[in-house]
């Protein structure tokens, strides 16, 4: 990979296997063209066919037919994802990155109204899918010469709200699981030259043109525009490894 940026010179990520978890989504259709663009080989995985094969498709079309390609894949199956980071690793000879930006909301009127389905239902997606991701992609990151593990999460997790029990602890949760793993790269990596690092990417919410279109009088005040969420998880990769790894690496202002 090179990290060269001149007019007609090799493209940043140029060479690099990207996989990107969650990428059926309006932010996983950017990150896809970011990266491609970039000369990564990406690689989507989402649990719907649909929804993935439309993302990939538009991405596709957006970075003028770069390397993406899409994985249906079960992230809440601990099996499931070490097979596609194995397959991945196999098939294209490395893997330089693992995005997770699988996502959801729950959230009550008040504390005592929390019902505790929500943390069931936010605990699968935002924690176990962490947990699986991180564990199946340790190893391969490991031995990329640049390997990133990149997490979404958001500024509630640190300043959680009476309405947001749920989600601000489970963000938290997958928050402390990926700076562990970043502990585990500090301590099996290279101590002269590390290699590999996982982040954290805080945000206070995503925006797209959707939304807007949607609510064209609302000002999102705060949000990050999947864009630009994009390019800083493009960023990443630009970046020595301790500059990044076991850093919470603000989008929004630090609350």
């Amino acid at each position: 990979m090179t990290t060269e940026t001149e007019p007609g010179g090799p493209r940043p990520l140029d060479g690099a296997v990207i996989a990107v978890a969650g990428a059926g989504g309006p932010a996983g259709r950017a990150t896809l063209q970011r990266l491609a663009k970039a000369g990564a080989h990406v690689v989507a995985g989402d649990a719907s066919p649909d929804r993935l094969a439309e993302a990939v498709d538009l991405a596709r079309y957006d970075a003028g037919g770069a390397a993406i390609t899409g994985d249906i894949v079960d992230l809440l199956d601990l099996d499931a994802s070490r097979d596609w980071a194995a397959r991945i690793e196999k098939d294209l000879g490395r893997v330089d990155g693992m995005v997770h930006l699988v996502g959801g909301w729950r959230g009550s009127a008040s504390f005592p109204e929390t019902d505790l389905a929500d943390w069931d239902f936010l605990e699968k997606l935002l924690i176990r899918t962490v947990q699986h991701t991180s564990l199946a992609f340790h190893d391969p990151l490991l031995r990329s010469p640049y390997g990133r593990y990149v997490l979404i999460s958001a500024s509630g997790a640190s300043q959680p709200t009476a309405g947001n029990a749920a989600y601000a602890a489970a963000k938290a949760a997958a928050e402390a699981w990926t700076l562990a793993m970043g502990d585990s790269f500090r301590k099996l990596g290279d101590p002269e030259h590390p290699t590999a690092a996982a982040a954290v990417l805080v945000i206070k919410a995503l925006v797209h043109e959707q939304m807007r279109k949607e609510r064209p009088n609302a000002k999102f005040a705060g949000f990050t525009d999947v864009a630009d969420l994009a390019e800083a998880i493009a960023d990443v990769w630009t970046r020595p490894a301790p500059a990044v790894n076991g850093k919470r690496l603000w989008l929004t202002p630090h609350p």
